[in-house]
Order: C-alpha cells, then structure tokens, then sequence
C-alpha cells in the first residue's frame, strides 16, 4: 500500500465520483475515459451511480488542472486520450482512503417509495412494481455472480471481488425482501380497508406528533 502522507493541508475537494476515478488510476496503467467507463460498469454501478461519459470527461480534465494526473493523445486511429495518475494524485487518494471520513449511504428506494403510498395505488399495481423488481434484483444478482467469476484468476482483483461477492449477496437479499413484501401486500390492503370504513384517515397530524413524542421518550429513557 502506498505511503500515507502526514500533510493533509493541500488535499484537493474532489467529488466522489472523483475520488472513484483516481482510484481506478491508482494501478499506475494509463486509461482512457472509455476504459474508466467499462470498468465502472463492470463493478461499481452494483453499489454506486454509473456517471455519463460526460461527466467522466469533466472529471479527469478537473483533475489534470489539479496535476493529479497527466494525459497524452495516443497516436492511433482513434486518437484516443490516455489518462495516468502522478504522484501528486496518488497521495491524494492514498489519503483519501485512508483518512476522509465514510459518509453513511443514501437510499433512494424507489418501489418502497410507492408502497408507502400504496393507499392510492390501483389494485394490482403494488405486487405488479414489488415483481418488476423482484426480477431486475435477481438479473443484477446474477450479473454480479457473473463478475465475481471473472475475477478468479486475476489476484490483483482481490478487493474488487470482495465488492462483487458484496453486490451478489446485496440484490439477492433485496430480491427476497420484495418477494416477501408482495406476500404482506393482501394483509395489509385489509387492514387499511377495514380502518378507513370505521371512519380512520391516512395521515392523522395529531397521531404522528405523538408517535414523534412518545420515540423521542424511549430514547431519553434508554
């Protein structure tokens, strides 16, 4: 592993996206923006956003201006542009690694969105959004399974397996959590339906305060 250097002061304020782009850098091997892309595509767009070309692009010439890597126009047909980290930029992500705090990660669930406002939704519509996703967390599950495969016989990939073995087993628990949720659908559809012919409505602001008030006291008291 590289040297983390002592002197934090001149670390540069990188998005995320960013930081992910010195990190494929870090080997030492040029790329280019293509190859970054394929590589995200192949592991990281398991557990992180797959940026556009676009802001690939921007990304790495943000980062050339900061001398945290270099570029050359490859003589080809193509004229493709070839990327490669500098020392400047692998401190930087050495220390970013190892020294910048992990921010929790954002969920952004779309199908539980609709569930909760399942109240308004057509009858048969729920279980039709919970299946679609049902199949695509099995069809990611079984792509990452595929990649995890791909990595056998290259030891340098180590750690990139352990985020695929991750990713498998992550789509394969949210495929069973969606399986499991179109079996509660019914239940709850009759809960709901028998509360609102006694009279009850969805939301209530009194009731919400005080489920807010009686949490707040259980925390106070544990």
């Amino acid at each position: 592993m590289p040297e983390v250097p002592d002197d934090a002061a001149d670390q540069p304020n990188l998005t995320p996206t960013g930081w992910a782009l010195l990190g494929m850098l870090s080997g030492g091997d040029e790329l280019s923006g293509y190859d970054i892309k394929k590589w995200i595509n192949w592991v990281i767009r398991f557990f992180y956003s797959s940026p556009a070309y676009s802001q690939i692009y921007s990304e790495l010439k943000k980062l050339e201006q900061l001398d945290l890597v270099t570029s050359r126009v490859e003589a080809t047909a193509r004229s493709r542009r070839m990327y490669k980290i500098t020392d400047t930029g692998l401190a930087a992500v050495t220390r970013w690694t190892n020294e910048e705090p992990v921010e929790p990660p954002t969920l952004k669930h779309n199908p539980i969105l609709r569930v909760i406002f399942g109240h308004l939704t057509e009858p048969g519509r729920l279980k039709e959004v919970l299946t679609e996703h049902a199949q695509y967390a099995d069809r990611m599950q079984r792509e990452a399974a595929a990649e995890v495969r791909g990595t056998d016989e290259q030891p340098t990939w180590s750690y990139a397996r352990l985020a695929l073995q991750w990713s498998e087993r992550y789509y394969g628990a949210e495929r069973e959590l969606a399986l499991q949720l179109i079996k509660d659908l019914d239940a709850a559809e009759e809960t709901f339906t028998e509360a609102g012919e006694a009279g009850a409505q969805f939301p209530v602001r009194e009731y919400w305060y005080e489920v807010e008030r009686r949490i707040a006291a259980e925390k106070d008291q544990g």
